[in-house]
């Protein structure tokens, strides 16, 4: 299954690149900035979001700033990733439904763009760090690893969205106000130490809040996570990405009648 995947990807390596640059050019068409607004729009809401909860949330926090741009980034590029993909596959349907090819390759075009506005911006969030004092160590190369699955996480979301996009329109509406829920309950702006164990046990269940707390405590505290946190960024993971390969699979023939 892997390898007839692997040999698809490359088969259709010329519609895939096409389709990353169809979905750049569509993004920033008309636009002044360019791409320079996935670095603006980012630092403008983390401005907003500084002024707003500062006062609030970060007077008692050393760091506030950064801890503030953990979570927005992580938070947005989850939020972009599974929006865009969940539009992916019945977006292209004049494509698919007219020629035989695989149809996560539109999901995975959706992604790589998203990515490639994560990274830009993620570079921005390191220059963040150097002028807010933040210690650079060797434990920084450990964000790796919540990067990859968090990419796998919001690819399989994305999957998972985008198969029922196609049968239940009423999908878009409830993943916004889901989308909501969640970044209210990822701790962004502020610090889940307040809150009682149980409630805290609860933010453990959180995809999201995991690899924002992952990436904090490599950046904040200095230290490596635990191994259950890794294991459970991985089980996250690899859930909702089997969960969309499923559903890609079983439903493969049938997107064709509801498009």
């Amino acid at each position: 299954m892997q390898r007839k995947g692997i040999a698809s990807l490359l088969q259709y390596r010329f519609l895939f690149e096409e389709l990353v640059k169809r979905d750049f050019k569509k993004k920033y068409k008309r636009t002044i900035l360019g791409m320079g607004w996935s670095m603006l729009s980012p630092l403008l809401m983390l401005l907003v979001m500084k002024v707003v909860f500062e006062q609030f949330f970060g007077r008692t926090m050393n760091h506030y700033t950064t801890y503030l741009f953990c979570g927005l980034l992580t938070y947005q590029w989850f939020a972009e990733s599974t929006n865009s993909g969940m539009r992916s596959l019945f977006g292209n349907a004049t494509i698919f439904s007219k020629v035989n090819v695989p149809k996560y390759l539109f999901l995975f075009s959706a992604n790589v763009q998203v990515f490639i506005n994560f990274t830009l911006t993620f570079c921005i969030f390191l220059a963040f760090c150097a002028i807010d004092h933040v210690a650079f160590t060797w434990r920084f190369f450990c964000l790796i690893y919540p990067i990859l699955t968090l990419l796998l996480f919001n690819v399989g979301v994305g999957m998972v969205l985008s198969a029922l996009f196609v049968f239940f329109r009423d999908i878009d509406y409830l993943w916004s106000v889901a989308s909501l829920l969640t970044m209210y309950g990822s701790a962004i702006f502020y610090s889940t130490e307040r809150f009682s164990p149980k409630l805290q046990l609860i933010f453990a269940f959180n995809p999201v809040y995991r690899h924002i707390a992952y990436i904090r405590e490599i950046v904040l505290a200095g230290t490596v996570p635990s191994l259950a946190t890794h294991l459970a960024l991985l089980g996250f993971a690899l859930v909702a990405f089997l969960a969309g390969a499923f559903m890609y699979k079983h439903y493969n023939t049938k997107f064709l009648y509801y498009v």
